[in-house]
């Protein structure tokens, strides 16, 4: 079983200590805010200063209201926004004022960068009126964008990259902003004469967070519930929405192992077209993915496999559409794009490919199709994935997801899955709460056994209090294809409760931001209610500070039943058994805001029969104009088992200079001791107008050789050049 009632019992006295010292949530707001942008009467010339004659007519939203730390209260950073529309571009002037405009923080010029340690600006839109469906838009002080969809969920996708420009100033008295966002970029209703809208200011130095609407400290941003209303866009033109993206390139790859090199072209392209104001195709021809950030390794020692994200643009954008149930994370994703054009570590050419995305009232599509060509290691094929969803109202959502299609392009696969979400964030008052389940199915040659799973989640996430409950059963034979699934055939129970509270101003714990008190059991057992290992993951202490330090120690007794034995490393092996251990953590983080920072982790004990520790550490640095970062990780495991002592390696190091945030220079260096390689990959990425990217990719690799007499080598391994031009036409 697990031991959880100790725990809960150990923690008990310190949460009700800390009770009494610390403050409670501040007042709701009952109505939502309303502004009118105008219509724009002369040009503006965007350079981030509001200098134009059109801004002195604008809609004017004339300051911003704290929600973290101290909702309500007053501040000196008084924050102005003006908007104007003119029928095919939204436009945004902002103006921030700060008392002390030396210390505002620029770390990234990066597109969809780290902007948490930057002072920043965002706005949400939520186009359809529904609450659910929107867009979220965010700018540093440097200009540089991010951008993602909003889905019903909390949380954003920043996979969509939206075509929109944004330029900023300094001043003597702050920042200034000017946003200009083309219609065209978006999907909306076009018979709406207002859309859902919210504004966010952040400063990174105070960590505090200003809003238009939604400013208790359980509201969340991306929460279009909680959002105001925008006027004023009634005669807003999407165009005839077709956007047309082709691209060129020219690469040359050298193969030092194989001795053989060559060039090659390539160009293809993607085509997309509203059929209605939120629905859209997209036809894919020959894509390629050159400019793709490559993945950050990890060491693995576990008995399953590991979890990389996508990154490649054409699978992420729509893929907030494919999500599945409530809170399944990595735990079970049945449709994972990650598994077409990959299959076994190599690279699949893809030949053409089509989706339809989007949304027509209460129902979104997603509908990916994929055709694989012919290679030595899988012959050509037909993948497909397609997920509809039905929004009930704004709280209740209904689904379907189906996949066919196996990457190696032999065997007949099939899933099915149907879920059901139910959210509000009005739960006494303002308090959010969801509770979601699942069921799907798997056909074709799949394993013996069960091919079905199903599931139930239940989630309280608020500021106070943060409390989950799931149960997950997957089936011997439930196999995604398509997806990830690393622990089929068994039965998983997770739970969470957090307890976070933020001290009064006036306490004796002044000094900290807020407290967070853990307890996180998890269990997983066979399908005959076995336990196969359990874990309970406690925090006893975990503070971050005023100014956004954070330390943490944990403590986490396990159970691990191996039924065969477990090639850890290679050559040693933990025979099978039943083995409890406790392993210990020290966490230490300095704030994103500075521009040195460091952190390290170490996690130390027992380990199965042995003992392992493990260290990482880290360290970065930033100009203070945001134009140049570097980042060095490192981690280090050092094991000692019955079986064979090991030590593990892994080490990063991230260098960006950005010439502007359309002109973007990094390189990304990475060695693990486990393949002894060094791999390099540089990329040089130029916006010459918004859509219109140049990028220069140099990818390089390693090996580390031993010769007889014991001497150490870097020998080239392969080295890759690829020059590409991608361009974007939009009416």
């Amino acid at each position: 079983m697990v031991p959880q009632g100790p725990w809960l019992a150990r923690m008990a006295p310190v949460l009700l200590m800390g009770a009494v010292a610390f403050a409670d949530s501040a007042p709701v707001q009952t109505h939502p805010p309303q502004v009118t942008a105008a219509q724009k009467t002369s040009e503006i010339r965007l350079d981030g200063a509001l200098d134009e004659i059109a801004w002195a007519q604008a809609g004017i939203i004339s300051d911003l209201i704290q929600q973290s730390p101290t909702p309500g209260e007053p501040t000196p950073f008084h924050t102005e926004v003006r908007l104007l529309v003119d029928g095919g571009t939204l436009y945004l002037g902002i103006l921030c004022t700060d008392p002390d405009p030396g210390r505002i923080a620029i770390h990234t010029m990066q597109r969809d960068g780290d902007f948490s340690g930057d002072d920043n600006v965002a706005f949400v839109l939520d186009p359809f009126g529904d609450h659910v469906n929107g867009y979220q838009f965010r700018i540093n002080a440097a200009a540089a964008r991010q951008d993602g969809l909003i889905s019903g969920s909390p949380e954003v996708s920043l996979d969509w990259d939206g075509i929109w420009d944004a330029r900023t100033q300094r001043t003597a008295t702050g920042w200034s902003a000017e946003i200009a966002l083309p219609s065209i970029t978006l999907r909306f209703d076009p018979s709406l004469e207002a859309w859902g809208f919210n504004l966010e200011r952040y400063v990174a130095r105070e960590r505090l967070t200003l809003r238009w609407s939604g400013t208790t400290l359980d509201a969340t941003f991306a929460d279009l519930r909680r959002s105001g209303n925008l006027g004023g866009v009634s005669g807003m033109r999407q165009g005839m929405g077709l956007k047309l993206s082709p691209y060129a390139l020219a690469r040359r790859d050298q193969q030092y192992l194989e001795d053989r090199s060559f060039w090659e072209g390539q160009a293809g392209g993607d085509a997309e077209y509203n059929f209605t104001p939120g629905m859209a195709g997209v036809l894919t021809v020959n894509p390629d993915f050159a400019e793709t950030e490559v993945d950050t390794r990890q060491i693995n020692l576990t008995r399953f496999p590991l979890f990389f994200p996508e990154k490649r643009p054409f699978f992420l954008e729509g893929s907030d559409l494919f999500v599945f149930g409530l809170d399944l994370q990595e735990y079970f994703i049945p449709f994972f794009s990650r598994r077409i054009g990959l299959f076994e570590d190599e690279i699949i050419p893809i030949s053409v490919g089509g989706k339809v995305l989007g949304h027509g009232g209460p129902w979104s599509v997603a509908v990916l199709d994929t055709q694989t060509r012919d290679t030595p290691v899988a012959p050509g094929t037909n993948l497909f994935a397609g997920r509809v969803t039905y929004d009930v109202d704004q709280h209740l959502r209904l689904g379907a997801l189906a996949t066919r299609g196996d990457p190696d392009g032999v065997s007949d696969d099939a899933l099915g899955g149907l879920d059901a979400v139910w959210r509000t964030s009005s739960l006494f008052g303002d308090k959010n709460f969801s509770v979601g389940g699942w069921g799907a199915r798997s056909w074709g040659d799949t394993p013996a056994g069960r091919r079905g799973g199903w599931g139930f989640d239940v989630s309280y996430p608020n500021d106070l209090w943060d409390l989950s409950a799931s149960v997950n059963q997957f089936g011997e034979a439930l196999d995604p294809a398509l997806g990830f699934l690393p622990r089929p055939g068994t039965r998983q129970y997770v739970a969470g409760m957090a307890y976070q509270p933020r001290p009064k101003e006036d306490g004796p714990f002044r000094w900290a931001r807020q407290f967070f008190y853990e307890v996180f059991p998890t269990r997983v057992d066979d399908l005959q209610g076995d336990p196969e290992s359990w874990r309970v993951f406690v925090a006893p202490f975990n503070v971050e500070t005023q100014s956004g330090e954070h330390f943490e120690a944990n403590v986490a007794p396990q159970f691990e039943r191996l039924d065969v034995p477990f090639e850890i490393v290679e050559g040693v092996f933990i025979p099978p058994g039943k083995y409890q251990f406790t392993r210990f953590r020290l966490q230490a983080e300095s704030s994103l805001y500075r521009s040195v920072r460091g952190g390290a982790t170490a996690w130390f004990g027992d380990f199965f029969d042995g003992r392992l520790t493990q260290w990482t550490t880290s360290v970065g640095y930033t100009t203070r104009q945001g134009h140049l970062q570097l980042e060095a990780v490192g981690e280090s495991d050092f094991a000692h088992l019955p079986e064979g002592d090991f030590i593990e390696r892994l080490f990063t190091l991230k260098t960006v200079y950005a010439f502007t945030p359309d002109l973007i220079l990094s390189a990304f260096g990475q060695y693990d001791s486990d393949t002894q390689n060094l791999g390099m990959n540089l990329r040089l990425r130029w916006t010459l107008h918004p859509g219109d990217d140049l990028f220069v990719v140099w990818n390089h690799g390693w090996d580390r050789l031993f010769d007889p007499d014991g001497d150490v080598s870097l020998i080239p391994e392969a080295d890759q050049l690829t020059v590409k031009l991608r361009w974007t036409f939009m009416n």
